[in-house]
């Protein structure tokens, strides 16, 4: 048999995993396991994580030596290899789709008050939008944005501008 021929491939897919390779999914199942520790728990609640899973992340906090906590995160690698990794990847991506949609939003509401500051034409086609919106403050709002935006003081009426858009479309 030559070099490369298939029994020498399914000789090479059944040979155990390197130390290297160990090492690495090791250290993969760690960083896993740290976003996981760093998610707010309102939204670490969405993931599919056991009861051992949840005790580990919970004893993390408690935890404030630098070594005692290199040493509970390679236990969290450890119970991380009971997990059901691709249902909390799968998790993971719609929690970032939904960041992701969220902050597109949040751009969408800063490119409209910046319209609405730069040009009058904006705010009629906003107000028909949006009957429900406080006309008074939205135009006195724009006002004080424009006076302090040419007299070069901080936007404190744009926030207070971006804050009655977010509020005024529901995010």
């Amino acid at each position: 048999m030559g070099k490369g021929s298939d029994n020498d491939m399914a000789f090479e897919d059944d040979a155990p995993p390197s130390k290297s390779q160990l090492k690495r999914e090791m250290q993969e199942l760690q960083a896993l396991g740290e976003r996981i520790i760093a998610l707010d728990p309102a939204v670490r609640a969405r993931l599919p994580l056991s009861d051992d899973m949840r005790d580990a992340v919970e004893e993390t906090g408690r935890i404030r030596s630098h070594e005692g906590r290199r040493r509970h995160m390679q236990y969290v690698g450890k119970v991380m290899r009971k997990e059901d990794r691709e249902a909390i990847r799968t998790a993971f991506e719609e929690i970032d789709q939904e960041h992701a949609q969220r902050n597109a939003a949040f751009h969408r509401l800063e490119q409209l008050r910046d319209r609405l500051i730069d040009d009058d034409a904006a705010l009629e086609p906003f107000i028909e939008a949006h009957p429900q919106v406080d006309r008074q403050a939205l135009r006195q709002l724009i006002r004080n944005a424009r006076s302090e935006k040419q007299r070069g003081k901080p936007p404190a009426s744009s926030r207070k501008l971006f804050q009655l858009l977010r509020d005024t479309v529901g995010l």
